[in-house]
């Protein structure tokens, strides 16, 4: 852990520095958890599809899934998640490409629930305060919307395992590990900001 992300306790996460009470905290994290939620939904109209490739959209919503685990927590990044994936289901249009209910792709969005728990609570224990843990982070956040979006693409079209990881997770590798770099990078310099500004 580096010098300026020791000066913060390494059991928070960005959202536990918003000053609060515990009258009003409920308030916070219901803000919290809508905004993640939000963020979530307007990522994901950054999306397009190549058919011939894949039916699972390219979207900009992953990285936006794992900053938002990061930041929140493991429990609000759950509650955001989850309730990303509850209003969809019940029709709100704000899957990928304006979409809503279940399609083949939903079990990525089952994964970020997944993800949004796992990047938050190793982030609460300070895995986003440098860059190689940052990466580590993002590669495990990756991994468990994989693991839930390839084999729910499989079952929901019937195609092969091997066709399920050429199509559900070949064609998104090299955009994830640019997403990564951005992670990498962004996290660990806002924790350096954060203890620059506690300290002055």
């Amino acid at each position: 852990m580096s010098s300026h992300a020791a000066t913060v306790a390494p059991r928070m996460v960005l959202a536990d520095l918003i000053p609060t009470t515990k009258v009003n905290a409920w308030a916070r994290d219901l803000v919290l958890v809508a905004s993640g939620a939000a963020l979530t939904g307007a990522s994901a109209q950054i999306a397009f599809t190549i058919p011939a490739i894949t039916p699972v959209p390219f979207v900009l919503t992953t990285l936006t899934v794992l900053l938002v685990g990061a930041a929140l927590g493991p429990v609000r990044a759950a509650a955001a998640m989850g309730l990303y994936l509850a209003a969809g289901v019940a029709g709100l249009p704000w899957f990928a490409e304006g979409t809503s209910g279940l399609g083949a792709s939903f079990g990525y969005i089952i994964g970020y629930l997944a993800a949004g728990a796992l990047v938050g609570a190793l982030a609460k224990r300070g895995g986003d305060r440098t860059l190689v843990r940052t990466a580590g982070l993002m590669v495990l956040g990756n991994l468990a919307i994989y693991a839930f979006g390839v084999p729910y693409l499989i079952l929901a079209t019937g195609m092969s395992v091997s066709d399920g990881l050429l199509k559900g997770a070949v064609p998104f590798l090299v955009g994830d590990l640019i997403k990564l770099v951005a992670a990498a990078a962004l996290l660990p310099a806002t924790w350096a900001l954060v203890a620059k500004f506690r300290r002055s």
